[in-house]
């Protein structure tokens, strides 16, 4: 699937985000923990979900249960 549909196209499942403390970049700003996420593609290391802006967002999978 074309990453240009990705926020049109139906959730694959849900996760929930069980942290937002991140070494690097600044994610509290996008992600709520606690709040459940649509997952609209995944690879290896990332959850790409509709995160707190309304855009789909690549992030690692340790945010997420």
């Amino acid at each position: 699937m074309d990453f240009k549909q990705w926020k049109d196209a139906p959730a694959i499942r849900t996760v929930t985000c069980k942290h937002t403390d991140a070494e690097k970049y600044l994610v509290s700003n996008v992600l709520t923990p606690g709040k459940e996420y649509e997952v609209k593609n995944e690879t290896d290391e990332f959850i790409f979900v509709t995160d707190n802006t309304g855009k789909v967002g690549g992030f690692y999978k340790t945010y997420f249960e």
